[in-house]
């Protein structure tokens, strides 16, 4: 069986990884699946952090030397200037991928950068955002945002108006890896899916890859 690695941001992504992507994608037969956050600095063994693409590639040449497939979940949001293709625009997020993936140039690499970060994909449906917020006003605000955005990965990603400066905005306490994940439990993967076409190509492509 074919094992695949997943280089990610940081702790709220690799917990998503392994709390609710892995389990979706053992109904198609795929099992070893490993996340892992970018290294920082291996002199001191510091993880997490998307700030500079070299960083990025270490980690995934030193993954495709264990004979496995590799792809990323990183953001689109701030994301380094010096990552092949750099664009500050949305639309050009496919022709970073495809620059990126010529960069690294290997059959078992594909990469994934996520529009416009981890918490647009709780803008997938209101529900999450109930489970963890007891405020109707705050959670009145966040319905307007859902209902303005059909697909979540619209909401943009100016420095104020991102999704999670949204919620931040609205919720200040929020808490990315605790609150993120409790809301995506609440949510559930199928509806993710459903509201998140670019999120769930990527989906579909690691199930096509390996299954």
């Amino acid at each position: 069986m074919d094992r695949l690695i997943i280089i990610v941001e940081g702790a709220t992504e690799q917990e998503f990884v392994n709390q609710y992507l892995l389990p979706y994608l053992n109904k198609f037969g795929i099992y070893d699946v490993t996340p892992i956050e970018i290294t920082t600095n291996r002199k001191l063994k510091q993880r997490g952090g998307f700030v500079n693409y070299d960083h990025l590639k270490n980690d995934i040449i030193k993954s495709l030397h264990e004979n496995c497939y590799v792809t990323t979940f990183v953001d689109f949001f701030r994301i380094p200037k010096n990552c092949p293709g750099y664009s500050d625009r949305s639309s050009d997020v496919d022709k970073m991928q495809a620059a990126i993936d010529a960069d690294i140039n290997n059959p078992k690499f594909f990469s994934y950068i996520q529009l416009h970060e981890f918490e647009a994909i709780l803008f997938s449906d209101i529900k999450g955002f109930e489970y963890i917020i007891d405020d109707a006003n705050v959670i009145k605000g966040l319905e307007e945002i859902i209902q303005e955005y059909p697909n979540p990965e619209d909401i943009n990603n100016n420095p104020e108006t991102a999704p999670s400066k949204r919620i931040l905005k609205l919720y200040p306490q929020y808490d990315k890896v605790a609150d993120g994940n409790l809301a995506v439990d609440e949510i559930g993967m199928n509806k993710i899916l459903e509201k998140n076409p670019r999120f769930k190509a990527w989906v579909d492509k690691i199930i096509e890859t390996l299954s």
